[in-house]
C-alpha cells in the first residue's frame, strides 16, 4: 500500500464506524500546504446524503480517529474539511521502507499484465528528425514505467518498412542505375552482399522519388509497378529493399542510441504483409469484409455514434493494402506471437481517428478487445512561433542536428557555470551530451503529453529553474555531500530521525513518491515523474541550506541527515531511470 492508500484505509475506517461509506475517507495531499499536509472532504459528500451538518459530521470524524497514532494532529477546517499532519515515525517508516528496503518505486500492481508498446514508427529511408522526438521519448518512458510497476513490457518501433514509397525507392534507383544485377530479370548468380548505395544516397533518393511520383503520372505508375512486383517476392527487388531496411536501422540505433532509446522488436509493416491474405479470406468469410466500389471494407459505425465514423478501406480497387490493413495484420501478429493483455500506441494526436477505426475493426473480427488498445496520442513540440519545430530555413529539423544542437548549447553552459574546469576534454564532452540529452528528454516529459510545448533551448539547457541540468546538477551534488563525508570519515549513515521542519518536509516529499508512480502509471503521464523530482530536488536544497550534514556534532543526527541525503539521491536516480535519463557521476 502506498501511503495515501494507508491513511484512507484509517480514515475509512472512522467513516464506517460512524455507519457511513468507507470510501469518503479517501485521503489526499493538503490543498493548503501551510495548515496541513493532508486532507479528507469526505465529510462534506456524507453530510448531504445524512442530512447533517458536515462540520459536525467531521468532529464526529475526528472524535474516532483520536487514538489512532498515525496522526499527530487532526484538525476541522472551514465548513467540514478533515485536515491531518502525520506522526514523524509513521513518516519515516513509510520513507524507509520505499527506499532505505530497496522497494522502490513504491507501488506495483497486484496482477500483472503482458504489454507492447508501439512508439518510433521512422519510415526506412528517410533520417529521422525532430518529429520522431516525442514518440520515442515517451514511449520509452511509459514502457520503463510499466515495467517498473511489474508488467512484462515489450517496446517495438514499428517500421514504416513497405508499400509504395519502397517502389518509389526502387523505380528510382532503377532510372538512375538501370546496370545495377538488381534489376537484371533473367539474371541467375548471387546479388551484392554490400549495398549498392549509403545512407546519405537514400536521403537525397527518397524526396526526388517523391516529388517526382507527385509531378509525373507515368513515373507515379512506374512506382506502383515496382511496389507490385516488390509484394510479389522479385529477388532483386526484395534484395534492394533489404539493403535499404539494413541501412536506416544503422542509422536509426545511432540517433536512438544517443537518446537512450532501445526497442526490444524492429518489427515493420513487412513483417505482417504474408498474413494479410487469410485475414482477408476469414473477414470475407464471415461477411465482415464487404465490397463497395470494387474496394473491399470494413463498417465499423455504430447506432449510438455522435459523429460519422468512416468505413476502413482494407483493400483499394487497385488490390493495394494500407495502412488500416498493416495496422490489424500487426494487432493479430502480437497476439499470436506476444499474447499480450494490452498493447498502447505512442502516436501523434492526428492519427485519433486512425486508431479509433483500427480497434473497432478488430473487435468486431473478435482479434482483440477494443478495451485493451490504448491510443496514448501526444502534442507536438513547437517553435517560438507557436508552429511544429522548423529551422531557420524553413526546413524539418534532423534529430541528429538536434541532438548537436543541444550537446553544444550543454557544452556552453558547463563552462558558463564553471563547472568543468578541472575536467578533461574526454569527460567534458562525454558530460556535455548527458547534460544536452537530459536537458532536451526532461523538456519533453516535463509537458503533460497531451500538451504542444514550445523549443526553447535557452531554457531547456539552464542549471535554475524546472529543467534536466537543475536536477543533474542536484543529484551531483549529493554525491559530492557524501563523497567528502565518507572521507572526512563522518560516519555510516544511520537510521532517519526529524528534527526540523526541513528534514519533514524531504521526509514528505519522498513518501509522496509511490502514489506518484502510481499515477503516472495509470494514467500515462510521465510528467508526473518530473514534478515529483523537481519537488525532491528542490526540497533538498531547502534542507541542504539550513542544516548540518557532515559535519553534525550530533553522530545519532549526522547519521539520520546522510541517510536522507542518500534516500534523495537514490530517489532521484530512480526517476532518472524511468524518463530514461543518464546522470554523469559528477558536474
Amino acid at each position: 500500500m502506498t501511503l495515501l492508500d494507508d491513511l484512507s484505509a484509517i480514515v475509512g475506517g472512522a467513516f464506517e464506524k460512524a455507519g457511513l461509506d468507507p470510501a469518503l475517507g479517501k485521503v489526499k495531499p493538503a490543498d493548503r500546504p501551510d495548515l496541513a499536509q493532508f486532507q479528507c472532504n469526505g465529510a462534506l459528500v456524507a453530510a448531504k446524503a445524512v442530512r447533517e451538518n458536515p462540520r459536525a459530521l467531521a468532529e464526529r470524524i475526528k472524535s474516532i480517529l483520536s487514538d489512532e497514532s498515525a496522526f499527530s494532529e487532526i484538525a476541522i477546517a472551514g465548513p467540514g474539511f478533515i485536515n491531518f499532519k502525520l506522526d514523524d515515525q509513521r513518516l519515516v517508516d513509510c520513507v524507509s521502507e520505499t527506499f532505505c528496503a530497496g522497494n522502490a518505486p513504491g507501488w506495483r500492481r497486484e496482477q500483472t499484465e503482458k504489454i507492447v508498446v508501439d512508439y518510433g514508427g521512422p519510415n526506412v529511408a528517410k533520417p529521422l528528425h525532430v518529429g520522431h522526438l516525442r514518440s520515442a521519448i515517451i514511449g520509452e518512458s511509459i514502457k520503463k514505467i510499466c515495467r517498473a510497476a511489474g508488467d512484462d513490457a515489450v517496446g517495438d518501433i514499428h517500421l514504416g518498412d513497405w508499400g509504395l514509397q519502397m517502389g518509389q525507392l526502387i523505380s528510382e534507383l532503377q532510372l538512375r542505375s538501370p546496370e545495377l544485377p538488381y534489376f537484371d530479370e533473367g539474371a541467375s548468380g548471387p546479388l551484392p552482399e554490400e549495398a549498392p548505395v549509403s545512407f546519405k544516397d537514400l536521403e537525397e533518393i527518397y524526396p526526388a522519388a517523391s516529388a517526382a511520383c507527385k509531378a509525373d503520372p507515368e513515373r507515379a505508375e512506374l512506382a506502383r509497378k515496382a511496389t507490385k512486383r516488390l509484394q510479389a517476392g522479385d529477388q532483386g527487388y526484395r534484395a534492394l529493399w533489404r539493403h535499404f531496411v539494413d541501412l536506416s536501422i544503422a542509422a536509426m540505433r545511432r540517433n536512438y542510441d544517443d537518446l537512450g532509446v532501445h526497442f526490444d522488436l524492429w518489427k515493420g509493416e513487412s513483417d505482417v504483409d504474408p498474413l494479410i491474405p487469410d485475414i482477408a479470406r476469414d473477414l470475407s468469410e464471415r461477411g465482415i469484409l464487404e465490397t463497395s466500389d470494387g474496394a473491399k471494407i470494413i463498417r465499423i459505425e455504430r447506432d449510438d455514434d455522435k459523429k460519422d465514423m468512416p468505413p476502413i478501406i482494407f483493400e483499394t480497387s487497385q488490390g493495394a493494402a494500407g495502412y488500416h490493413t498493416t495496422d490489424i495484420a500487426t494487432v493479430v501478429d502480437r497476439r499470436d506471437a506476444l499474447a499480450p493483455d494490452r498493447i498502447l500506441y505512442v502516436v501523434d494526436a492526428r492519427q485519433r481517428l486512425h486508431f479509433e477505426q483500427v480497434y473497432r475493426a478488430v473487435d468486431r473480427a473478435g482479434y482483440f478487445p477494443e478495451d485493451r488498445l490504448e491510443h496514448l496520442w501526444f502534442g507536438t513540440m513547437n517553435g517560438k512561433d507557436g508552429k511544429p519545430f522548423k529551422t531557420r530555413e524553413g526546413g524539418t529539423l534532423k534529430l541528429r542536428d538536434l541532438i548537436v544542437m543541444v550537446t553544444e548549447k550543454a557544452r556552453n553552459r558547463l563552462a558558463e557555470n564553471d563547472l568543468a574546469a578541472d575536467f578533461t576534454e574526454t569527460e567534458t564532452e562525454e558530460i556535455a551530451k548527458q547534460v544536452g540529452v537530459a536537458a532536451l528528454k526532461f523538456a519533453d516529459l516535463s509537458n503533460p503529453r497531451t500538451s504542444d510545448y514550445i523549443f526553447d533551448i535557452d531554457r531547456f539547457t539552464s542549471f535554475e529553474g524546472k529543467t534536466g541540468p537543475y536536477l543533474l546538477y542536484a543529484r551531483a551534488r549529493i554525491r559530492s555531500v557524501l563523497s567528502k563525508a565518507q572521507a572526512a570519515g563522518a560516519g555510516a549513515p544511520g537510521p532517519i530521525s526529524i528534527s526540523c521542519d526541513e528534514e519533514r518536509a524531504l521526509a514528505l516529499s519522498l513518501a509522496a513518491y509511490p502514489d506518484i508512480f502510481r499515477d503516472a502509471y495509470q494514467k500515462r503521464l510521465p510528467h508526473f515523474l518530473c514534478e515529483a523530482a523537481f519537488d525532491l530536488a528542490q526540497a533538498f536544497s531547502r534542507f541542504y541550506a539550513a542544516c548540518r550534514i557532515s559535519d553534525e556534532d550530533n553522530e545519532t543526527l549526522r547519521a539520520s541527515r546522510l541517510t536522507l541525503a542518500s534516500t534523495v539521491g537514490a530517489a532521484l536516480d530512480t526517476t532518472f531511470e524511468l524518463l530514461g535519463i543518464e546522470a554523469p557521476e559528477r558536474m
